[in-house]
């Protein structure tokens, strides 16, 4: 893999980058070749746990626990449409306190029909009813829009979820300009939670297909359609590589007022790919 080019980097910029890359958040989805790629995490990783339509809320716990004993900093998702009812919620909420869990990231998901929960925010009013020991609550943001949600509703849903969070973890955008005026916007209507940026590991358009369909996207063609732009920036030869994107916003990981708190990869299960251009790309920074 070829290094990446950080030449035009200044030294607070180089010392950024690195700093996010050597503190990745790495996502994982219940399936079964998890624990096999798991295997390739740094040691005390943090990595954060999907929910799907397809798995159900049981299989996020359960890995999550999983991940948990083998000594990882666990983020698991907890979806309001995949949540039947309260009482789920409230054995959730029980078995990530007995495991020592207490970060958790909240989505609406994509159940059809939803369960008692129709959005993140009446899960998180229904979590703060219950109490919990929950140290840190993250949302999503949408820099590039929701395609089926209008802007109207993503606004004003991050204006409702803010009090309860404690940070922001944005979907996949492959724009720097797109992210950074989507952060000054949200500071800019008084939102200051530090954000998270997703981006994608190392992937492969294949396997990415494949996983989509497993966990309830849909089959192959409907997640092209649904996720056009994705597609497009991952048909290459050899798959994907974040470094430009990454090159693209080392000035604004120096921003205090724009407030990056670090990178959320969307690593599709590939975590030995992704960890080989980590490796590849903190050797280029040092």
């Amino acid at each position: 893999m070829a290094k990446m080019n950080v030449t035009n980097l200044n030294a607070t910029e180089l010392a950024a980058v690195r700093n996010v890359i050597e503190n990745l958040h790495y996502e994982l989805i219940p399936l079964s070749n998890v624990i096999e790629q798991a295997a390739f995490l740094p040691e005390r990783a943090t990595v954060s746990v999907t929910a799907s339509p397809a798995k159900g809320m049981q299989a996020t716990i359960d890995l999550s626990l999983q991940l948990q004993d083998m000594g990882m900093h666990v983020i698991p998702h907890f979806s309001a449409r995949l949540t039947t009812d309260r009482a789920e919620l409230e054995a959730n909420l029980k078995a990530i306190d007995k495991a020592g869990i207490h970060r958790v990231f909240i989505v609406g998901g994509d159940a059809d029909p939803p369960g008692e929960f129709f959005d993140a925010f009446s899960l998180l009013q229904a979590i703060d009813d219950i109490g919990h020991t929950i140290d840190s609550f993250g949302i999503t943001g949408y820099p590039e829009g929701h395609p089926i949600i209008s802007d109207e509703l993503l606004e004003q849903a991050i204006v409702d979820k803010a009090p309860f969070a404690q940070y922001i973890t944005t979907q996949m955008c492959f724009e720097p300009d797109t992210i950074t005026d989507w952060i000054g916007h949200q500071r800019d209507r008084g939102i200051e939670l530090p954000v998270y940026l997703g981006i994608p590991g190392s992937a492969e358009l294949k396997k990415l297909l494949g996983i989509s369909a497993r966990i309830g996207v849909g089959d192959s063609i409907k997640f092209a359609a649904k996720n056009p732009k994705l597609i497009g920036r991952l048909v290459k030869p050899g798959g994907y590589s974040p470094d430009a994107l990454i090159l693209g916003l080392a000035h604004a990981l120096t921003d205090d007022r724009i407030n990056i708190e670090g990178f959320h990869c969307y690593t599709f299960n590939q975590v030995e790919r992704t960890e080989e251009w980590r490796r590849d790309m903190l050797e280029a920074l040092s």
